[in-house]
């Protein structure tokens, strides 16, 4: 049975978008959004200083053992970030994620795509390829 949640959310993104109903103005404000995500995640790192970057070389073992499981991967592996969100860059980045959502289901529903098709179809793969699904 399908999620209501996302059908809905696409049927009301439908009826609100009047402006910026042109594939080309959809795909362009889309890119904004994504760059108004990566601005914000800046700005608590220069501005705010909520969050630090400290990145580096991912440090993975010169030598592999056959006992090594992907567990034991994935644990070399870090984020690069030090601190967390404060809640007004956390309110930042979350509104910029939710329009980033809005203009992604506009584009779902300019080329007839179901965003709930498109994760359930991400989820299974996921699931059915497990750790060699890596991306």
């Amino acid at each position: 049975m399908k999620d209501v949640i996302f059908d809905d959310f696409q049927n009301m993104v439908s009826e609100s978008l009047v402006r910026h109903k042109s594939i080309i103005d959809v795909l362009s404000k889309l890119q904004e959004t994504e760059a108004k995500i990566s601005r914000g995640v800046c700005k608590s790192v220069t501005s705010c200083g909520c969050i630090a970057i400290n990145a580096q070389k991912q440090k993975f073992p010169s030598e592999c053992t056959d006992d090594m499981t992907f567990e034991d991967f994935h644990g070399f592996t870090c984020t690069h970030i030090d601190g967390s969100l404060c809640d007004n860059c956390r309110e930042v980045i979350e509104k910029e994620i939710g329009d980033n959502i809005f203009y992604l289901a506009s584009l779902c529903n300019l080329l007839d795509l179901n965003m709930y098709d498109i994760l359930l179809d991400e989820y299974n793969k996921m699931k059915m390829l497990g750790k060699y699904h890596l991306k």
